[in-house]
């Protein structure tokens, strides 16, 4: 298990808003398929993304297209030696969320975030205080419960914090991602743009999961999508399972797999592998995380070869209410 020692203390407070916007009555979340979630997380039941999976009758009266707004802010103080970081109140991350039912099985979901910028006003131009990022943008057609294919930009589904997790920490126990998974990082690609097919099977109660997907690398700068298109002829691809049995509830256990070329300007190509695994205890009482990625690289034509491996251990347990 790996310690950092963080010689700080930091509160947060958050506040998070939603807004609702549709037609009056039933809600398109009610239709024959849901909405992509926007504040989906760990506590419920789901498939790439942190989608909620709702299969429930289209209701009478359901309007189609549907829109759901939301958001969270947070604010930050830290009390720490000036050499570690920024003293006082900072603002996190504002974010947006849109999720909107098209029709009973096409759903639209993209999330929008403003970070300020520690260099605000300065240089020529001036330096803008925010800076804009479509963290993810989604439309996912719903076939049945075992085929669900979408295209877009996504958090990458190469292990289960990237994608339990998103913008919005007020989802996640801790004050930040695990190293391995933060936003910006390189040692695993966060995001990732291209096709995603996902779907569950009941399995005898063991609740097979599959997400297999297929698009751009990451980009010039490694901590980068390719949003643009791919700065190669190799795609990613990508191949995640897990089990969620019926018997031991809260309990996930899984793994995947990502491939990729890697290719910089004047720089030699290289192959990327990771493999990843995790399990997972859901029940809060305790609650137990555990995460661990080897990532590989490969020179083409080349002798050079590299491995990295990152893991991390988290437990948390829910005190009772004393209400």
């Amino acid at each position: 298990m790996a310690i950092r020692r963080v010689d700080r203390t930091a509160v947060r407070s958050a506040l998070v808003v939603a807004v609702c916007l549709g037609s009056p009555g039933p809600s398109a979340a009610q239709g024959g398929s849901a909405p992509l979630s926007a504040t989906a997380g760990a506590q419920t039941t789901q498939t790439e993304q942190g989608h909620t999976d709702q299969a429930s009758r289209e209701a009478p009266g359901t309007e189609y297209p549907a829109l759901h707004l939301s958001g969270f802010a947070d604010v930050d103080f830290a009390a720490q030696n000036k050499s570690a970081g920024p003293r006082g109140f900072s603002e996190g991350q504002f974010v947006l969320h849109f999720a909107s039912a098209l029709s009973p099985r096409v759903n639209f979901f993209g999330e929008l975030s403003l970070t300020p910028r520690a260099d605000a006003g300065s240089g020529t131009p001036p330096a803008s205080g925010f800076n804009a990022e479509v963290e993810r943008v989604i439309i996912r057609f719903d076939q049945s419960d075992q085929l669900k294919v979408s295209f877009g930009r996504y958090h990458t589904p190469v292990n289960w914090w990237n994608t339990a997790f998103h913008h919005g920490q007020w989802l996640q126990t801790t004050i930040s991602r695990p190293e391995m998974v933060q936003f910006g990082g390189t040692f695993i690609p966060v995001h990732f743009v291209g096709a995603l097919a996902e779907g569950a099977f009941p399995a005898g109660g063991w609740n097979l999961n599959y997400q297999a997907g297929l698009g751009n690398g990451r980009g010039n700068v490694s901590s980068r999508a390719g949003d643009a298109g791919d700065n190669n002829a190799r795609p990613a691809s990508l191949l995640s399972l897990f089990t969620k049995p019926d018997r031991a509830f809260g309990l996930q256990v899984g793994g995947s797999l990502y491939f990729d070329r890697i290719s910089v300007p004047g720089q030699p190509e290289f192959s990327e592998r990771i493999t990843a695994a995790h399990a997972v205890w859901q029940r809060e009482d305790p609650e137990i995380i555990a995460e661990i990625a080897d990532v590989r690289h490969r020179e083409i034509g080349g002798p050079l070869t590299a491995s990295s491996l990152a893991y991390y251990v988290q437990t948390a347990y829910r005190l009772p209410s004393f209400a």
